[in-house]
């Protein structure tokens, strides 16, 4: 696949699919077609056709992250699956939810929110930086379990600094104290192999927008059998088959009103395209794309990045310190004023962010990028800050 396959805009450098991946023109298509079905028939469409439809679909999706099909439930996206999770997680005054500091914003948000419900306390455990040996990642990260410790939430790939993290070693660890963890994976679907069984967490967060290139609104939750028992819905509807299948802990997600479920039906063609192009060169073009730009910006900037070890750390996503000074600390939603620049005289769409007081842009890349992107990019980064003073 190439750029020709997707249906971005003529004239624009994407280089932000971390953030929100078009889908190819193929997922589009079959999304469609059964959109079309559901127009034409909507009541055969939802009560007879859709419960067999979605396990249809889910079983290509199972077999891409190693786990069977009857562990996981489509979902929006992998925030919608943290709040199922928040509300299936009992939590009581005094215990503790551990995090790292690279959390996703929004995940943050959900677990203070509830333990603020619960009188539970989020624990953040500050990680080495910079990051250079995962053995020493997984040390630190458990010096922050207590006694108290209820859960551990931690990100496969994380947003904000695009660093893999050793989750396996951290659920092994934590199986053996007998903690349940949370895993937040929207970034490593299709960027990285991904085996759930052999992970062996509790739960898994997905969205299926970004690297696997479905449709926007699609997502996923691994729910361990040891848990399927106990998971509770954050939407309450009639739960139970519509069609008289046999009953299933994925009724009471499956059936939360009616809603549009042909993007989560296009996923297998998402996976097919992927498939075709090969899995390891997918893997492999769009890291060195990444690679590409990192080591020319580093070379620009002087600034120490937050990961040396590129090939350890990161796939096709890398986060880098650019200088400037920071305003007003981080807050959601403000754009900073080199984003609206590269956007605005050079249609370059690449986000700039503050994390941890300091200045960073991420560079993520997929099968519609080139290295002429990655190239124009690096162009607009030297004209700014060779001119304008207030980004440096």
């Amino acid at each position: 696949m190439d750029r020709s396959d997707f249906t971005l805009d003529d004239g624009v450098t994407y280089l932000n699919n971390g953030s929100f991946g078009p889908s190819p023109r193929r997922v589009q298509e079959v999304r469609k077609s059964w959109i079309d079905r559901l127009e034409r028939q909507p009541m055969q469409f939802l009560t007879r056709d859709l419960e067999p439809a979605l396990r249809d679909a889910m079983n290509p999706l199972a077999d891409l992250v190693g786990t069977a099909s009857t562990n996981m439930t489509f979902v929006d996206n992998a925030t919608f699956g943290m709040n199922i999770v928040a509300r299936t997680v009992p939590l009581s005054r005094d215990e503790e939810v551990l995090l790292t500091d690279h959390e996703y914003g929004a995940v943050m948000r959900v677990w203070r929110d509830r333990c603020k419900e619960t009188g539970a306390k989020v624990v953040v455990q500050r990680l080495p930086d910079p990051l250079t040996d995962p053995n020493e990642l997984v040390e630190e990260f458990l010096k922050g379990v207590t006694e108290r410790t209820k859960l551990i939430v931690i990100s496969h790939v994380t947003s904000a600094t695009a660093a893999i993290f050793p989750v396996q070693e951290i659920c092994h660890a934590a199986r053996r104290m007998k903690i349940p963890v949370c895993i937040d994976g929207p970034h490593a679907i299709g960027m990285v192999p991904v085996n759930l069984d052999v992970i062996d967490c509790d739960f898994y967060c997905a969205s299926c927008h970004k690297w696997l290139s479905a449709t926007f609104g699609t997502g996923f939750l691994y729910v361990a059998p040891r848990w399927q028992h106990r998971v509770k819905p954050a939407i309450i509807s009639w739960g139970g088959s519509v069609s008289g299948q046999e009953p299933s802990w994925q009724d009471e997600f499956n059936w939360i009103g009616t809603r549009d479920l042909s993007g989560v039906l296009a996923i297998p063609e998402a996976i097919r395209c992927l498939k075709e192009h090969g899995w390891e060169r997918f893997r492999n073009e769009t890291h060195q794309l990444v690679q590409h730009g990192a080591e020319r910006i580093s070379s620009l900037t002087g600034l120490d990045p937050l990961i040396n070890d590129h090939t350890t750390w990161n796939a096709s996503m890398i986060t880098l310190p650019v200088p400037g000074i920071v305003e007003n600390g981080e807050q959601h939603g403000r754009r900073d004023p080199l984003q609206n620049t590269l956007w605005n005289r050079y249609q370059i769409e690449v986000p700039v962010f503050t994390w941890k007081n300091r200045r960073f842009l991420r560079i993520s890349c997929h099968l519609y990028n080139t290295t002429d992107d990655v190239d124009h990019l690096l162009n607009a980064l030297e004209e700014c800050f060779a001119k304008d003073h207030k980004f440096v």
